[in-house]
């Protein structure tokens, strides 16, 4: 800024310093003077076009190099004519939400580090310094206090551009900040939970209902190589998008399709052109799913739901896991696929990378966070959490529920069955204590076959150790 403003007032300085006393004619002969513009109409055609150029260009040699303006006085990129425009004009107006959405994505990355290392550094400055530890409390407060004034600075719902947060997204961390209040620093703020879920909820979001594929179910729409288009993207409220040409990964949507596959699964059924033969479920999640069951195998295991969020994949595949592989042990889930709702496969030929996008935050967490602030007494009306559960549940072609069928464990249940492999289940079961303790089961927990409580203070993870040889000032979480 310092750089345009000193240009401009040298520019002015020049105009203002001309005097007649210097008008006199150039004795170059290679100099082009307003003599030989305006002598035919070719010369000035070419003149005139300089000065269009001019608003695109910087100088003579391409991108850089040889530019008009002196290199001592501004970098010739940042003097380009349309550049400078839209820093002046843009950036100094609420047209620019940049900086807002950056702090917003520290804001989500400071909530996941006190989710899972608790006590973690608080860093809002450069420094030379290598940061002290803070503690859970600090970084809660840190992170309330951004969001709520993010809120009023970030774009207005769904104004932004797709896969670019707004103040929804502000609310929406908002409430599953507040839903772990208890765990992160001992106190119920559940009334704040529905303050700020009830804005979301009246935003210009929507659950994604319409069939496109004529499945008989919209829910799957969410997990699909389309979903930025197929009208799951009016739920996503904060998302990560991935292509399978110019955003290639490993990880992100083509670990969660590839993944999953093995067994007798068909990789092209999924757009992909071949498993990992890794990730399944335990019981404990198609158990979820008991009251919608509509056949079973010859030995009594359930193989087909009527709630169309059970997707799994159970020819081959046993319902019991008597060990962690192989691949049959347990069921496979085909959640995630690289097709869209023709069935056609994603962008990548080579059926490597997928074109599946990846929600962080949609509108059903919200609807849930909803369910279960009002069910701990946070405020807000259990009839409205009814009806919010009913409408996910109506969506998945499950039966529809009364106020009277809201319990803690409930709403937990179904937390389960509409986010399950969307990244938040074990916090929600450190939430409702049921991550280490003893009060809740499933095969493998804490390393057992039949599971097994484990010890408390693994409801957080140790702090690398890496980072604790580079930064001395912090201390290892207890008993690591």
């Amino acid at each position: 800024m310092k750089k345009i403003f000193y240009l401009f007032t040298l520019s002015s300085l020049i105009l203002v310093s001309c005097h007649a006393d210097l008008d006199q004619d150039p004795t170059d002969p290679d100099l082009f003077t307003e003599i030989d513009v305006f002598k035919d109409v070719d010369s000035v055609k070419g003149a005139l076009a300089k000065i269009y150029a001019s608003l695109a260009i910087t100088g003579q040699s391409g991108p850089d190099g040889n530019p008009d303006i002196d290199p001592s006085l501004i970098d010739e990129g940042f003097s380009q004519y349309t550049r400078i425009l839209y820093t002046l004009n843009v950036c100094s107006t609420d047209a620019a939400y940049f900086v807002a959405e950056a702090r917003f994505l520290r804001a989500y990355a400071y909530l996941q580090l006190i989710d899972m290392y608790a006590n973690v550094p608080l860093v809002t400055q450069l420094s030379s310094e290598l940061p002290e530890q803070s503690n859970r409390q600090e970084i809660f407060s840190f992170i309330e206090t951004e969001l709520n004034e993010l809120s009023s600075l970030l774009a207005d719902s769904r104004s932004n551009e797709y896969g670019r947060v707004d103040k929804v997204a502000a609310w929406a961390l908002l409430s599953r900040l507040y839903l772990n209040a208890p765990v992160y620093i001992g106190s119920d703020m559940s009334s704040q939970v529905i303050a700020n879920a009830e804005k979301v909820i009246s935003s210009s979001y929507s659950l994604n209902t319409s069939d496109g594929n004529g499945n008989g179910s919209a829910y799957d729409e969410l997990f699909l190589a389309d979903n930025n288009t197929n009208g799951a993207q009016n739920e996503f409220i904060f998302v990560v998008q991935f292509d399978g040409l110019n955003s290639q990964t490993w990880g992100g949507g083509t670990f969660m399709v590839h993944a999953p596959i093995g067994g007798s699964m068909d990789p092209s059924i999924f757009g992909v052109n071949g498993g990992w033969g890794g990730l399944r479920t335990t019981k404990a999640l198609v158990d979820k799913f008991e009251y919608s069951i509509t056949a079973s195998n010859g030995d009594g295991h359930p193989i087909a739901w009527s709630d169309s969020r059970a997707m799994f994949h159970t020819d081959g595949q046993n319902y019991e896991m008597e060990k962690v592989a192989p691949f049959k042990e347990g069921y496979g889930v085909t959640k995630f696929r690289n097709v869209d709702i023709t069935g056609a496969a994603g962008s990548d030929s080579s059926g490597n990378h997928v074109d599946t996008d990846l929600s962080i935050i949609r509108l059903a967490e919200v609807y849930l966070n909803y369910a279960e602030a009002a069910v701990k007494g946070g405020g807000g009306s259990l009839a409205t959490a009814t009806d919010l559960i009913n409408q996910l549940r109506s969506r998945a072609g499950a039966p529809t529920i009364t106020s009277s069928d809201l319990t803690s464990d409930f709403v937990l249940d179904e937390r389960s069955r509409e986010l399950y492999w969307e990244g938040q289940r074990r916090s929600d079961l450190i939430r409702h204590n049921k991550f280490v303790t003893s009060n809740y089961m499933w095969p493998f927990k804490a390393g057992a076959a039949q599971g097994k409580a484990s010890d408390d203070y693994r409801r957080i993870f140790p702090i690398p150790e890496a980072v604790l040889l580079v930064n001395t000032n912090l201390t290892q979480n207890p008993n690591y």
